[in-house]
């Protein structure tokens, strides 16, 4: 969540609403608008309140034609029901409701199954508010297990732990080494590699490495990065060295899509070498936001010091949370969204998604304007670039443009060492058809005459003008 300061001198001059606006009396009643940055006096019509809120509310995107996010902008008008009869429970009052907390258990053990757990029933789990917050618990319970095992010489100062990833890696594990004075090691893009390189992750591990973390489907151009291999350089480092690396799988995104579609890949549970995943619940586990979830191998990778047991709210109940109180329609829904669908059903929905990514993907390529970083058969996600000889509008004129239309289209700069190349990434989701896409390509195809007559690109602060947030 962004910081928010006060917005210095609020112009609060009196508004005129139109006193024909909502259930007031038309001639004596709310003719001025409440002042939006201090509490108004006395109360009003919830009516009218909601009516101001909407219309203001009004103004942001469209979230289906959000091409931009990963997280789900679609449910069933059941699911949304189910969601509004659970909004009232706290889900960390699990004696208050054992059911909710049932369903949360039946879903960690569920994907305990889908992840090739080596026993499903010994595999430990939580929800969470998302896998930014997955995570950190990942971290800190990697962090935690080095420290036990380096307790002769940590604290001190020559033992700074430190975390291996990529350098694509979502700002959530940027976030965890900041606050948990964990040194970030990261490997740089290279070339066509957008993604970690396992020998070159290997070679930043040392005796405080805490872990190495694999993302299965990066956020920068929906690829999966190569957590077998990764693995296979760890396993070399401690033939070689006697140094044990775990890795945690930052599935946020893939480890809802490859067990469905890419079953013959080996990136979970089955590789000794994984300690945890994560994923979102809230993008291809296909619910709204905010739930995630975390899963351990098992009770010895998750070290028992970090679980609070706590007992006022009735009963006694293990919690390993960064959030306390949190609302239960999340996790409900979640468990709707798996027996509604099984394991056959996600496979239908995340397949469609990813035809309807490779084909839009190769429609944009035979457009001639563009170059493809990735097609969506990995992540249905895609990633592309101006054609090398296109020279009078870039990709920030693109995503700008499109926004007139509605589109969301993120274009950002890559990091290290490729800050050269700029992209447009399409995420597609569940809800965005075959019929959308084509409606996507019309209006990408109507403005590529305009931008071609343009004289050089127009776009000069291309921070402020991306809209890439992953």
């Amino acid at each position: 969540m962004p910081l928010h300061k006060g917005p210095g001198r609020p112009d609060e001059r009196p508004r005129s609403m139109n006193p024909f606006y909502g259930e007031a009396n038309p001639v004596v009643e709310m003719t001025e608008a409440p002042p939006r940055h201090r509490l108004p006096e006395g109360p009003m019509l919830p009516t009218t309140a909601y009516q101001l809120v909407h219309d203001e509310l009004m103004l942001d995107g469209n979230s289906r034609l959000n091409l931009a996010t990963f997280v789900t902008t679609w449910m069933e008008p059941q699911a949304g029901v189910l969601m509004n009869e659970c909004r009232d429970k706290n889900m960390i009052d699990k004696d208050e409701y054992p059911r909710t907390a049932e369903l949360e258990r039946r879903c960690v053990a569920m994907l305990a199954h889908l992840w090739n757990a080596p026993d499903p029933e010994a595999a430990v789990g939580c929800s969470t508010t998302g896998s930014s917050e997955a995570c950190m618990l990942a971290g800190m319970a990697l962090k935690r297990r080095w420290a036990q095992r380096n307790a002769d010489r940590y604290p001190s100062r020559d033992a700074r732990p430190n975390l291996v990833m990529g350098v694509n890696v979502q700002v959530c594990w940027e976030k965890f080494c900041n606050f948990w004075e964990v040194e970030a090691r990261q490997v740089p893009m290279e070339g066509d590699r957008f993604h970690i390189d396992p020998q070159a992750a290997a070679d930043l591990c040392d005796e405080n490495t805490i872990g190495v973390v694999g993302i299965l489907g990066s956020t920068f151009d929906g690829s999966y990065e190569p957590i077998a291999e990764l693995c296979a350089a760890l396993d070399a480092l401690q033939e070689r060295t006697g140094l044990d690396i775990p890795v945690h799988v930052d599935g946020a995104s893939g480890a809802m899509v490859a067990p469905f579609l890419d079953e013959d890949l080996v990136w979970d549970f089955r590789l000794p070498r994984v300690a945890s995943i994560n994923t979102s619940g809230h993008k291809y586990g296909l619910v709204y936001p905010g739930v995630g979830w975390a899963l351990w191998r098992d009770e010895e990778a998750l070290p028992e010091e970090l679980v609070f047991r706590v007992n006022y709210l009735g009963g006694d109940m293990p919690t390993f949370a960064l959030n306390f109180s949190r609302p239960g329609a999340q996790v409900a829904a979640q468990y709707y969204t798996f027996l509604r669908l099984g394991r056959e059903g996600y496979r239908a929905v995340q397949q469609t998604t990813r035809d309807v990514a490779r084909g839009l993907a190769e429609r944009v390529a035979s457009l001639g304007d563009f170059r493809l970083l990735t097609r969506g058969d990995e992540l249905p996600v895609f990633a592309f670039t101006t054609a090398p000889d296109v020279a009078a509008y870039d990709v920030f004129d693109v995503s700008r443009r499109l926004r007139e239309y509605g589109w969301l289209v993120p274009a950002y700069t890559f990091p290290a060492n490729r800050q050269d190349l700029s992209v447009l990434r399409v995420v597609c989701r569940n809800g965005f058809s075959t019929d959308l896409a084509d409606l996507f390509l019309e209006d990408l195809t109507r403005l590529l005459p305009e931008l071609r007559r343009q004289p050089h690109p127009l776009t000069r602060d291309k921070e402020a003008a991306t809209s890439f947030h992953h």
